[in-house]
């Protein structure tokens, strides 16, 4: 999407008129314009300078934002914070503050004097023509200090594409030009020493009315702009982490440099108490790094040789030196910045309604104030009364409210979001999010840590809980296996010295072999230690029963003697299960996706809470199982790996676990900063407040209108005698935008993580249509014991895809399984038969 800045517009019909203009210029297939950061977003081979035209036809500016991949992020910051800067209050502040200045008197003249008798100087004694000529000239002037509105509205007229200022316009040039002929009849009358016209002339005049209109109006812009700049509070926030200069490390010397002189693989320091100046690995050092600016976690995270630090995240205890990895606009907090910009300048489907509305509303605004006119002189009203209803009309009528109804509240939502690390990538995302109905959630890396840890120990008669680990610890320090990582984990965390051994092996397929003070040391599944061992009927059954939960059980034992037994899984995320209930308070339906065989799946599931566990999945395969979903309903895809990027594209709503893969991030509508899955009730809570902050805008935006322009027009005067002044009918409209606006902040006070207040969302899905298990005969899951590696892997793999009707075999050592996909029936028994000639152990097959 490419990005422009667009000038001149100040209503919802400027929006929707540009939007038509650039539309239609061939080559563009999608336009969104922001009446909020003044900005359009444009998809399509069209070319800039076309684009560019095609607005200034239309009556309006437009500048192409910096070129996109541009290595400067400074730069890129900068214009950022250009876009977003408040320019408009100081003018309007500056305006107002004169006009009021020219009011007053103003008002003392025609409202003071001719209604509550105040005194005048005695020049003014019965000079009724003096006190018209002083009342024109102040009113001239207010006229010139807000000549804006006369540009923009005439020059809108004259484009065949009225807006807001139109009205203004129109308003005031009405009350000032019968004003005028007012005055010039009264001159008259003087001439002809008819004082009574002369009286009577006096009380046609709506002077203060053109300048009262105008000052209101800018009165109601200024509230606008002041409540508009702080529903972008959150973004200016986050441009204001961006560094801007580095300290760099040239040929053993630190050398200062601005943050556009950074290049990747450079290397840089930190200090103590200083921000992270762009993305990077840590080289040397240890330190805590507070990432609260970009994920909303308080707790520092600590940080040693090899792990990534990020950009603007503050460094708060030691001294880091680093390499930089993402510089410029690749950085996350540029990357961030880039998504809620984005968002502003893409429009949510309900925006829509509004737009259509928008398009037609200045124009016939104009139509009824002419025809309220039109109808009152016939029913016998004065020239001037008749003129009174149509100027109400005009200046009363307020298409902003309906223009600012949706995008304030979606730049509020996003920016509570990106506050809180919930990044939404567009407003369609934000608004679709809310009325997800089914989340589908990966296992792996999104409901479990992603990382095996230990989780039972389970030492033999005789033995203690550290005599077993340390022996397994022993064994195990030289072994790269995931699984032998959890237990170095472990007893890293105990503390437990290091045990040299001599003679290590690995056995593919069954464990690892050494010695330690002159005795074998053997650990491994139990295929290899009922070789050298006899286990104890108590713990075979402690193994059947960790494995029925979905854990791996290793034995250990020393010469002949058993040490006793670990177990290892990817456990759960402390938040799954609460996640997960939250979920379903709301009225979602939750459903796991794994490839996992259907007893880990279960175990998984059960311990999460999920409605619904589809196990056996292939990575191809998620696609498709989501496809299914969502011929029930709305879906969300939550998931981290690049095997997730396919069913994150085709659900609904595609959600990645921040600490995923680039390809799942790029893949998703939302990303979860934190990598927790309570983020997700919390997004789909964010996303159900904003579009509830989105109809309570566009109800009252329409209704201030249903309501305010047949009382404008006097349309209960015969009724009820209701009259509205042109100068209230100004102040209306003032402060309808004022409202909408200062509404839609409301978000900030927002609770998204908040589960007490959540409302249960009826669900018409029956929970047997969620029942997604695969077709029967035509995969097949096996669990197979023994593997230990990719050797391990590769050798099943292609025993399986020799067999005839084999289509496919996915093989995991981690999972101990093996996913087959078939083109014709096979057995379980060839399957088995093949698998277990090659001295693995096939423990089922589903």
């Amino acid at each position: 999407m490419e990005q422009y800045n667009v000038t001149g517009m100040s209503c919802a019909a400027c929006q929707t008129r540009v939007e038509k203009a650039v539309s239609k210029v061939p080559g563009v297939t999608s336009c969104a314009v922001s009446l909020l950061t003044n900005s359009m977003g444009v998809e399509g081979t069209a070319s800039p300078a076309e684009i560019i035209a095609a607005v200034e036809n239309a009556g309006y500016g437009a500048s192409k934002k910096g070129e996109k991949g541009s290595t400067s992020q400074s730069a890129s910051t900068a214009e950022y914070e250009e876009m977003l800067k408040d320019k408009e209050t100081p003018v309007m502040r500056r305006r107002l503050v004169s006009s009021v200045f020219l009011l007053i008197p103003l008002m003392y003249f025609s409202m003071g004097h001719m209604m509550w008798g105040w005194p005048l100087p005695k020049f003014f004694e019965g000079n009724h023509i003096a006190m018209g000529l002083v009342q024109l000239l102040l009113t001239v002037a207010v006229m010139v200090i807000n000549q804006k509105f006369f540009i923009s509205g005439f020059k809108s007229l004259w484009h065949k594409a009225p807006n807001m200022d139109t009205l203004v316009a129109l308003g005031s040039t009405a009350s000032f030009v019968y004003s005028v002929y007012a005055l010039f009849a009264m001159t008259g009358a003087q001439v002809q020493g008819d004082m009574d016209a002369v009286m009577s002339y006096m009380h046609e005049f709506y002077f203060e009315s053109a300048a009262m209109i105008l000052t209101l109006i800018t009165v109601g812009k200024m509230l606008e702009s002041i409540s508009k700049g702080k529903t972008t509070d959150a973004l200016k926030s986050l441009m204001k982490l961006a560094p801007k200069t580095a300290v760099l490390l040239r040929d053993g010397k630190e050398v200062e440099v601005g943050i556009d002189q950074v290049k990747k693989g450079d290397h840089f320091i930190v200090r103590p108490g200083e921000n992270i100046p762009v993305d990077g690995v840590v080289l040397e050092g240890t330190s805590a790094v507070n990432e609260s600016a970009l994920t909303g976690e308080s707790i520092p995270v600590d940080k040693e040789a090899g792990d990534r630090l990020s950009a603007a995240t503050l460094n708060q205890s030691g001294f880091l030196t680093c390499e930089a990895t993402r510089v410029g606009e690749d950085t996350t907090l540029s990357q961030i910045i880039q998504m809620v910009s984005d968002a502003a300048a893409t429009k949510a489907p309900i925006a829509k309604v509004a737009d259509k509305v928008s398009g037609i509303f200045v124009p016939a605004v104009i139509c009824i104030a002419l025809a309220t006119i039109v109808i009152w002189l016939f029913a016998g009203e004065s020239v001037g009364f008749a003129l009174a209803r149509g100027i109400s009309v005009l200046v009363i009528s307020c298409p902003c409210a309906l223009g600012l109804a949706t995008p304030v509240a979606i730049m509020v939502g996003n920016g509570m979001g990106a506050k809180h690390g919930t990044m939404f990538k567009t407003a369609v995302s934000l608004e679709k999010t809310g009325k997800t109905q089914i989340v589908a959630l990966d296992k792996t890396g999104t409901i479990t840590s992603g990382e095996p840890q230990v989780t039972d120990l389970v030492p033999a008669d005789g033995v203690s809980e550290e005599e077993l680990l340390k022996g397994a610890f022993a064994l195990e320090q030289k072994s790269e296996h995931p699984l032998a990582r959890a237990i170095l984990a472990l007893a890293e965390e105990k503390g437990l010295a290091r045990e040299e051994v001599s003679d290590f092996s690995a056995l593919p397929g069954n464990g690892l072999v050494a010695k330690r003070n002159g005795k074998e040391l053997c650990g491994g599944n139990r295929a290899l230690i009922t070789k050298k061992a006899v286990l104890s009927k108590q713990m075979e059954e402690q193994a059947a029963k960790l494995s029925e939960e979905g854990k791996t059980p290793l034995f250990f034992r020393e010469d002949g003697k058993m040490l006793g037994m670990i177990a290892v899984a990817d456990v759960i995320k402390e938040d799954s299960p609460r996640a997960v209930k939250e979920l379903q308070n709301m009225g979602i339906r939750v459903v796991m996706l794994t490839g996992d065989n259907e007893r880990t799946a279960r175990a998984i599931g059960a311990q999460a809470g999920v409605d619904e566990v589809i196990a056996g999945v292939l990575p191809d395969g998620k696609e498709a199982v989501i496809s299914r979903l969502k011929e029930k309903g709305k879906v969300a895809m939550v998931g981290d790996g690049i095997n997730d990027a396919p069913a994150l594209t085709s659900a609904d709503i595609g959600i990645a676990i921040g600490a995923g893969t680039d390809i799942a991030i790029d893949a998703a509508d939302v990303v979860l900063m934190k990598s927790r899955l309570s983020d997700v009730p919390a997004a789909i809570r964010l996303s159900r407040a904003t579009l509830r902050n989105i109809h309570e805008n566009l109800f009252w935006a329409f209704i201030y209108n249903i309501i305010g322009i047949p009382l404008a027009a006097g349309v209960w005067i015969p009724l009820f005698g209701w009259k509205l002044n042109p100068m209230f009918g100004a102040a209306a409209m003032s402060l309808s935008s004022f409202c909408v606006v200062t509404n839609a902040l409301r978000l900030n006070l927002f609770r998204m993580h908040d589960a007490s207040k959540d409302k249960r969302i009826k669900n018409e899905i029956p929970k047997e249509d969620l029942n997604m298990t695969t077709e029967q005969g035509m995969v097949k899951t096996m669990t197979i014991e023994g593997m230990m590696c990719g050797h391990c892997e590769a050798r099943v793999k292609k025993t399986l895809e020799a067999i005839e009707g084999v289509a496919s075999a996915e093989v995991s050592h981690e999972k101990g399984t093996a996913v087959v996909t078939l083109t014709a029936p096979v057995s379980d028994d060839v399957l088995k038969t093949a698998v277990e000639a090659q001295d693995y152990t096939v423990k089922g097959i589903q």
